[in-house]
């Protein structure tokens, strides 16, 4: 059996509530408690410090997951992007309505204040760690314990600085109330989170027993990643010099994991059901017990743990409910040829975040098409009708009779939003859980935070920008290849607006990446002019009439911060 890592953490501070007999009104109300925890009494064994951070992890795995399908984690997770948009059912929970979207908007204040959250817990445990009376049981537990804090510290402010620019940095405890935060620049968010990933990568092990900790690989894809937002910040600063070595730093870290020996693509069948003739090896990754490095996948570097026994006896937060956020609803938008909530149509699905036309489609067009992860066992685009009078029952329901089945173009839109593909990572034909009563709703596998492919698209990004286009499309044939596309990209097919890109990231990291950290950190109007381009809906192309490459800092956040002026992200003043 696998080992992984549980989240849940016990109680560091008990608060002891004496019982007072018959004493006077007055007496009784004085508070005279005999014990008084502070962040110097709170912790009194290395073993709770890293429970403090086991709680950062676990916290992240509820952002990602978000198994209590809160609609401001559908933003975070691509939603209004070029890639996601909101089903007819749910065009009131739109994030492509610019109407109603301004620095009011709770989605922006949500995002913005959980990074803050993720930061403070790990404050603490950094604190905490070098208090004089906690022991360790040898120096290299308490650097792997702070490592992990560090690292994700650093992680909060690079998802801050590529959403929201340069942001106050704060590493210190906060005891009481303080109103003078000052932002930084962008360039200095993402150097202090390089910072601390330079001084924690070499603490961080290249392995681990138990799945779902931290690795040296993830500081260096992390790395990685912020070297190259750093970079284009850079350059639209005007520093080219300071740019291309920020590049060349986002290569060399890449380098590391690509080249290190520790990761490695799968390129042939594995796992728990790798002799079963209908799957291929793009499949086999996402499926169950075959996500962490610990069951032979060399490409997970740092994955979240679901533990199904876990959520049976105590922990109802331990699923990924994405067949039922993400999948479609075919007994909506086609009746009379599909219904039900069985594999046969992605499960449970009730279209909380839909792929946009582009994303299911336009990817995969002419010859982009011939692609393992768009075969019908990883994408699936074959759904055989289940309705007995209709004409296609025992048969595939044509794509056709799905999206334009009705005479009014209206209904079909609203068609097309509730049908649509299902990818394997969001859907099985095996769900666990069934006999214990379980619906068809959530899956049990672990997920990823860092596949090894990702880190091949960031360096494939750094050298582009460096002016290597030969060796981008080398990365990308790096995928391509496992993917056993029948076209192969050239230096020609590297693109200045960097389209070739985000179009292989859409295809390689569908469900997985985030996809508005990708948008924003590559700045000018890489976002808006693709909101525009692909929005599901027309509100996008009617309201977003303004340019931004930052969200914006949200008005709470601004007005509490009373002793010192924030200044607003460009495109966002007086909305």
């Amino acid at each position: 059996m696998k080992r992984n890592i549980i989240y849940g953490f016990s109680t560091v501070a008990v608060l002891l509530l004496g019982f007072v007999g018959c004493e006077p009104d007055s007496e009784f109300l004085t508070e005279t408690p005999p014990t008084f925890y502070t962040v110097d009494n709170a912790f009194s064994t290395s073993a709770q410090i890293d429970q403090a951070v086991v709680a950062i992890y676990s916290q992240l795995r509820d952002l990602w997951a978000n198994p209590a399908e809160e609609g401001w984690i559908f933003v975070l997770r691509g939603n209004g992007t070029d890639m996601f948009d909101v089903a007819s059912i749910r065009r009131g929970a739109s994030f492509n309505n610019y109407g109603n979207i301004n620095p009011d908007n709770g989605t922006f204040y949500n995002i913005y204040s959980t990074w803050y959250q993720i930061i403070a817990k790990a404050n603490l445990a950094i604190y905490a760690a070098d208090l004089e009376h906690i022991s360790w049981s040898t120096p290299e537990e308490k650097a792997y314990t702070v490592a992990q804090a560090r690292f994700f510290r650093a992680f909060a402010y690079l998802n801050l600085g590529e959403l929201f620019g340069g942001v106050p940095i704060v590493t210190e405890i906060t005891t009481e109330p303080k109103y003078d935060f000052a932002r930084t620049t962008r360039v200095e968010t993402y150097q202090f989170a390089i910072d601390e990933l330079l001084a924690i990568e070499n603490d961080l092990p290249p392995t681990t027993a138990e799945g779902g900790r931290l690795v040296q690989g993830a500081a260096q894809h992390m790395l990685s990643r912020a070297f190259l937002a750093q970079g284009i910040q850079l350059a639209a600063d005007g520093d080219a010099g300071a740019a291309q070595a920020a590049f060349n730093q986002s290569v060399s870290n890449a380098d590391k994991v690509i080249n290190g020996g520790t990761f490695s693509l799968m390129k042939s069948r594995f796992g728990s059901r790798q002799e079963e003739e209908q799957g291929n090896v793009y499949w086999d990754l996402f499926q169950e017990d075959n996500v962490n490095y610990q069951d032979g996948n060399t490409e997970a570097i740092w994955t979240l743990q679901i533990d199904y026994s876990a959520y049976r006896a105590e922990d109802g937060r331990s699923k990924l409910p994405y067949s039922r956020t993400y999948s479609p609803v075919f007994r909506d938008g086609a009746p009379a040829h599909l219904t039900g909530t069985l594999e046969d149509v992605g499960g449970r699905g009730i279209a909380q975040m839909i792929p946009t036309m582009y994303t299911r489609d336009e990817i995969y067009a002419d010859q982009w098409a011939d692609d393992l992860r768009n075969s019908d066992i990883v994408f699936r685009r074959t759904f055989i009708g289940n309705v007995a009078s209709s004409p296609y029952y025992g048969q595939p329901v044509p794509w056709e009779v799905i999206y334009n089945g009705s005479s009014d173009a209206a209904t079909n839109k609203n068609n097309q939003s509730l049908c649509y593909p299902v990818s394997c990572k969001i859907a099985t034909d095996r769900y666990t859980g069934v006999e214990d009563g379980e619906n068809m709703s959530n899956l049990f596998r672990d997920d990823y935070f860092i596949r090894l492919s990702e880190t091949i698209l960031l360096r494939a990004e750094a050298k582009q920008r460096l002016g290597d286009k030969g060796g981008a499309a080398t990365d990308i044939n790096l995928l391509r290849e496992r993917a056993q596309c029948a076209y192969m990209v050239t230096a020609a097919d590297m693109d200045d607006q960097f389209s070739l890109i985000l179009d292989e990231r859409a295809r390689e990291l569908i469900y997985e990446e985030s996809r508005w950290n990708t948008l924003l950190r590559m700045g000018g109007t890489t976002a808006v002019d693709r909101i525009r381009q692909y929005a599901f809906w027309p509100e996008a192309q009617a309201t977003l009439t303004f340019d931004y490459n930052l969200w914006p800092i949200p008005n709470t956040v601004i007005d509490t911060n009373k002793d010192v002026p924030l200044a607003q992200n460009e495109g966002w003043q007086n909305r």
